[in-house]
């Protein structure tokens, strides 16, 4: 049996979970709202403040999907309560980000300046000019944002000049030797 797929999921106070038709499940807490339509197949129980997901049989795909489907509950559980983070660096010489109100604008050696726009269920800080931190309750748009923001300028591993996730380490390169 699945190690993931069987451990329980514990709902805090405040939370509110509801499952409708087809699996399609809406969690309520302080930080938002979120609804994702989950495999049909499993079985979703609430008892006492606990969540349980099972599965029908044990054919390959129903035990592939059983862990997922427990983990992207616990996703939205844990997103809803405490919410997800990442964090981003810019290093390079004059490069640098502001927020102009819904949008970060970054100067990242290019002629013109990169403008993003915050989208729904983003939250965009900017705490330094070479900082840049990404906040929401779902787990895979923030982690889909802050890809998006990194592809703008990848981090090169010459100089180590583009924009990072703070936790990541560039694995830096000698340059080419002289006579």
């Amino acid at each position: 049996m699945s190690r993931i797929g069987k451990a329980p999921i514990h709902v805090p106070a405040g939370v509110e979970i509801t499952v409708a038709a087809e699996n399609e499940v809406t969690v309520k807490g302080p930080k938002g709202t979120l609804t994702k339509k989950l495999c049909p197949i499993m079985t979703i129980e609430q008892n006492d403040g606990v969540v349980t997901v099972s599965r029908p049989n044990d054919e390959k795909e129903t035990r592939a999907l059983h862990g997922l489907t427990r983990s992207l509950l616990h996703n939205m559980v844990v997103g809803v309560t405490e919410g997800y983070v990442k964090n981003m660096e810019i290093s390079g010489v004059g490069y640098r980000a502001a927020k102009e109100g819904k949008n970060l604008v970054m100067n990242l050696g290019f002629s013109h300046q990169v403008t993003v726009p915050e989208i729904e269920g983003i939250t965009i800080e900017v705490p330094d000019p070479n900082k840049v931190v990404i906040k929401g309750c779902d787990k895979q748009l923030v982690g889909q944002f802050a890809a998006d923001l990194r592809n703008k300028r990848l981090p090169e591993p010459y100089k180590g000049k583009g924009i990072k996730y703070a936790d990541e380490v560039i694995r830096r390169k000698e340059g080419k030797t002289g006579k």
